[in-house]
């Protein structure tokens, strides 16, 4: 008897030698090699930028598609399988635009026209491709005529209008002149629609972007935007290809019309053009009338601001030309070797309106970076217990098209399949970081925050400079439009997160965000960027590799009931009986107290042991618990009058695409209420919290995991 215990010790003994001896490398060391200075190159990426920004690269054009190309061939030499998914959309380009002002009706030989250019710097080394930078225009523009005396409008939000009515000033029939800054200027041309203005012009003023008038020197001395640099951009106010809203773009499909596209309401009904601080400024000399508040008025050194209107009459005429033009997405895939059918999806988008050394290629050459580590781990045998998919989106500018068209083509596949979406659109703005989460993946950022070293000191983890003096980081919320998250949370309802360091730069959709400025002021030794590739693909590597998934739904139920507590403070009203989200909010708490103790329970049960095929399913079917969880905060309805949006916590503002909000069916129908004062909008609002009720109630039936 004694003898067959010490053989069978034995045989355990040596059964236990030889499986050491031949287990695979754990993940871990893997993931500590990935952000180790042998595989970061500041140097790679640097080359990578300069590469994607030698000409500029709208969505449709040929440069577009050579930057396309460069991405495919970095790609496919880091063992990567690539292959482009091209859509035909709606695109439109200027064909020309003019602008006159008559500072005095009764001197109309003082009339100024503006000449709408961007002067070419000094040095600029890439003077020899500046007339391929497209002129100053807004796509999906109204093309049109319009002359009509001035009037000033602010940062053009519907609080500013508020002012001027208050202020007594009638904007009806009138050009505004509206200045960057606070809100998306697809959401200012349509708040100037809705005041009765008859077009737009929107200005970058010195005081946002020009270093205060005197005080900060303009590119290429400084970092501030030259007084002749013009902020471009799309003024669509919809996702996708606005003639395929809902589906996906084909050659055969369905399409709408020009007619149904203006009825559907996301595309402009009144011309607009951007222009420069300096001719925005000599529009301003032209408008008299009251002075405007002080938080209204300019630098120290500019005019006095008036409202208007006039007596300066502007005189506006733009003409653009939609086409339907071939995109390309360029998605890159590595297949996962034991859950091939779960997706760990990282984006970034490649087209720009001039050279986007910032926006958006700062994120792609960082994308590459992540790409060559990838293959490197590979050729030392590591791979991905789930399938990772790199994508690099096209035509994000005119209305995050290219990844919309793709969500939209493979909405099943991703609502069912898709662990987590992981963005960056411009990598590096300048220095502090930030990032952007659904609330489950907070702990997550956290903790590989601090696995990686901060590029601005290295006495520290980017955690420490995150937090600074604070106990813990601000992570913001994803309910706005104004990246590629948008189609994957707000339309599904998949786990997303987004990160960059700095927010904001002076020179953003002008001719002058190019490698020089980025070199000189972004990121003088790209180690912003190599961080940023580093902490992203590390999320990627954690959610693809962990046997469990690292998400965290406590964080998402003790953030609900923050935003809570902002809807009571805000809207302290007794028609609204909030109860009903509470107590689902509670629930959810207590189911994701249960899985976290589920897991713990199976982690403890397999010790040492041997996995068995029963935990393998335990582990799995908790797995997708997790996954699916996020699904169930969207209804299939959408929001009221904004059916695509889904997303019943997280979404944009109705009047500013860029603004998220929290409870956003909520907040509208309470903005309604207020306006109309009936029983029967009151009664809306409760219909809104009970819906949003129902959704945070199904999220804890999908984490319990149980029937009712």
């Amino acid at each position: 008897m004694i003898i067959k215990t010490v053989a069978a010790t034995l045989l355990a003994i040596a059964t236990s030698s030889i499986f050491l001896l031949f287990s695979p490398t754990p993940k871990s060391f893997y993931h500590s090699l990935f952000i180790s200075s042998s595989l970061s190159d500041n140097a790679s990426i640097s080359n990578h930028l300069h590469t994607l920004t030698r000409r500029p690269h709208v969505a449709g054009q040929e440069a577009n598609a050579e930057a396309a190309a460069y991405v495919i061939s970095i790609f496919t030499s880091s063992s990567i399988k690539t292959h482009i998914a091209p859509y035909p959309v709606a695109l439109t380009y200027p064909v020309s635009r003019s602008l006159t002002l008559t500072p005095s009706p009764q001197e109309p030989q003082s009339q100024i026209n503006f000449n709408l250019q961007q002067e070419i710097y000094d040095g600029d080394p890439f003077a020899d491709v500046a007339h391929e930078v497209l002129p100053t225009f807004h796509a999906f523009a109204k093309s049109g005529t319009v002359t009509a005396p001035v009037v000033y409008v602010n940062y053009g939000s519907l609080e500013d209008y508020e002012v001027l009515k208050q202020m007594g000033v009638n904007v009806s029939g009138s050009i505004v002149l509206a200045r960057y800054g606070k809100i998306y200027r697809g959401s200012i041309v349509q708040a100037a629609y809705e005041a009765g203005a008859v077009g737009v012009l929107v200005y970058t003023d010195r005081k946002d972007y020009g270093g205060g008038g005197g005080k900060g020197k303009w590119f290429p001395d400084g970092k501030w935007l030259p007084p002749s640099g013009v902020q471009v951009g799309s003024v669509y106010n919809g996702l996708g290809d606005p003639t395929t809203p809902g589906w996906a773009s084909s050659e055969e499909g369905e399409r709408l019309s020009d007619d149904e596209v203006e009825k559907a309401g996301d595309v402009p009904l009144i011309p607009s053009l951007p222009v420069s601080a300096a001719d925005g400024e000599t529009i301003l000399r032209a408008i008299g009338g009251q002075v405007a508040n002080d938080d209204w008025q300019g630098s120290e050194d500019a005019p006095t601001y008036r409202v208007g209107p006039g007596p300066g009459i502007v005189h506006l005429s733009y003409t653009g030309k939609q086409v339907i033009g071939t995109i390309e997405n360029v998605i890159g895939v590595i297949e996962g070797t034991e859950e091939p059918d779960r997706f760990v999806i990282l984006g970034n988008h490649r087209d720009a309106w001039t050279f986007g050394a910032v926006d958006p290629n700062s994120g792609t050459a960082a994308l590459l970076e992540i790409a060559q580590r990838l293959g490197k781990l590979q050729k030392r045998r590591w791979k991905p217990r789930r399938t990772i998919v790199l994508c690099n989106w096209d035509a994000e500018e005119y209305g995050l098209i290219g990844s919309t068209e793709w969500v939209e083509e493979n909405r099943q596949m991703l609502a069912s399949r898709a662990i987590a979406y992981l963005n960056v659109d411009s990598a590096v703005y300048g220095p502090g970081f930030w990032a952007s989460a659904t609330p489950q993946l907070d702990e997550l950022l956290k903790q590989a925050t601090q696995q990686v070293q901060d590029p601005d000191n290295s006495s520290q983890t980017l955690y420490q400079s995150w937090v600074g003096s604070s106990s813990s980081p601000m992570i913001n919320r994803l309910g706005s439009g104004e990246s590629d998250f948008a189609a994957f949370v707000q339309h599904v309802g998949i786990p997303a997160a987004d990160m960059a360091f700095g927010k904001g730069y002076p020179v953003y959709h002008s001719m002058y965000d190019d490698f020089i400025w980025m070199q000189k002021f972004g990121d003088p030794m790209f180690q912003r960027h190599v961080a940023v590739a580093s902490l992203w693909g590390l999320v990627a590597l954690w959610l693809a590799d962990a046997e469990f998934l690292p998400f965290n739904y406590l964080s998402y139920a003790l953030e609900l009931q923050r935003h809570m507590k902002d809807l009571e403070d805000e809207h302290p009203d007794k028609n609204i009986n909030l109860a009903p989200l509470f107590k689902s909010i509670e629930e959810l708490k207590k189911a994701a107290t249960k899985i976290n103790s589920q897991r713990e329970e199976i982690e403890q049960h397999k010790g040492w042991q041997f996995i068995g095929k029963n935990d393998h399913f335990k582990v799995r079917e908790l797995n997708d618990r997790l996954m699916m969880a996020e699904r169930a905060f969207t209804d299939q309805d959408g929001l009221l009058g904004r059916s695509w949006y889904k997303h019943l916590i997280y979404g944009p503002s109705k009047h500013d695409d860029y603004g998220s909000k929290s409870f956003p069916g909520i907040d509208e129908a309470i903005e309604k209420a207020k306006s109309l004062k009936t029983a029967e909008s009151w009664k809306l609002v409760q219909h809104e919290v009970w819906r949003v009720a129902r959704a945070v109630r199904h999220a804890s039936q999908i984490i319990n995991g149980e029937l009712t």
